[in-house]
């Protein structure tokens, strides 16, 4: 990547492209922690060009569950250099219980907030068009069985497309999604200030039994979904999708907020 004229070497984990991070993401490292009343704070401080990125960047993440059900997300970043700030959270769900695999997974109903998505190549990378979703499997804004639509995504065993939010004048956190399995009434309501999400139902877990979970449960394709809100991907090589830099002096902010409740 090119920043300020600067040609900055990647490190690369998926093919010839770097993916959540590099080899030793964010996800890979020992954070500092402190609890803080009813949250708790991770701190992690990544040197200048760890994985090949620009800058001492010291990021703060925290976490915090409320007597409303829900579960915040509050995420600030510095940096010491003009770098790119891009953080998620990669939590996988499926409201059914985490071992009922895709059977209850295509029961769940889903709602995205958004008008387009970020069109991409055969290997996941943005071609820099945001094409409208009406018409197509990507339009989730009416309330959609995935069942119905999850084997009709082109070119994909599934959904890993990132969905640029509606976003008007307003500022701060507006609905990003919703996901509702009917059978339990079980319900998941995502708000967020960032201009995109990833919708991903699983499509690269294996599909024998080698990934083994909680009580011995075999989580496999399509047996969960993440919502991970964000800066669109491939930010710094399309201007056009929006800020992606983050300069010395600016405060990198993301708040994300999980909110848990029957329907």
């Amino acid at each position: 990547m090119t920043i300020e004229g600067v040609t900055y070497k990647l490190a690369t984990n998926d093919g010839e492209n770097h993916l959540h991070g590099g080899i030793k993401g964010f996800d890979k490292v020992i954070w500092e922690y402190f609890i803080k009343n009813t949250a708790v704070v991770l701190s992690y401080h990544a040197a200048d060009l760890e994985e090949g990125y620009p800058g001492d960047v010291v990021v703060n993440v925290t976490f915090q569950l409320t007597v409303d059900n829900e579960f915040l997300i509050d995420y600030k970043a510095t940096t010491s250099k003009p770098t790119v700030v891009n953080l998620t959270n990669h939590s996988y769900f499926n409201l059914a219980g985490h071992d009922k695999g895709a059977k209850e997974l295509y029961n769940h109903v889903v709602s995205i907030n958004a008008d387009k998505v970020t069109e991409v190549e055969s290997d996941g990378i943005p071609t820099g068009n945001l094409p409208e979703v009406s018409g197509t499997t990507f339009d989730l804004r009416i309330p959609t069985v995935l069942g119905d639509v999850i084997k009709k995504v082109p070119n994909s065993p599934g959904y890993d497309h990132n969905f640029c939010i509606t976003r008007g004048t307003e500022q701060g956190n507006l609905f990003v999604a919703k996901v509702t399995h009917p059978g339990t009434g079980r319900t998941l309501e995502v708000y967020s200030n960032q201009p995109g999400v990833q919708f991903y139902t699983g499509n690269f877990l294996p599909e024998d039994d080698s990934l083994v979970g909680k009580g011995g449960s075999v989580y496999k394709k399509h047996g969960t979904f993440c919502l991970e809100t964000q800066i669109y991907p491939d930010s710094i090589n399309n201007p056009k999708f929006g800020k992606s830099i983050l300069y010395p002096g600016e405060e990198y902010h993301h708040t994300s907020t999980l909110k848990f409740l029957i329907d």
